[in-house]
């Protein structure tokens, strides 16, 4: 599957106050990012199993996403920046109904 990209902008209200004069992008708001994308190939909510944060992102670097789907509905992503490793992870996606 292509990867999916996106940046969190200097001026990203999360930044504010998260290590001032060296702002780091929040775990949190690149997991919120990162199932937003996923969220696009199934309807309703997705249930992470695992994650790992492996690199700090920096405001402005764009970040692609990766994924794969598994059979039993699971998917597996991966993060990059600028080919390094940044986040990845298992996610559990909605059954349809």
């Amino acid at each position: 599957m292509p990867a999916r990209r996106f940046a969190i902008p200097l001026n990203h209200p999360s930044l504010a106050g998260h290590f001032p004069g060296c702002p780091v992008v929040p775990g949190v708001v690149l997991l919120d990012e990162v199932l937003s994308r996923l969220s696009c190939t199934q309807a309703g909510p997705v249930r992470l199993i695992s994650v790992k944060f492996t690199a700090p992102v920096l405001p402005g670097q764009e970040v692609a996403v990766e994924w794969s789907e598994l059979p039993d509905g699971r998917i597996s992503f991966t993060c990059r920046v600028a080919e390094q490793g940044v986040l990845r992870g298992r996610a559990l996606l909605p059954r349809p109904p």
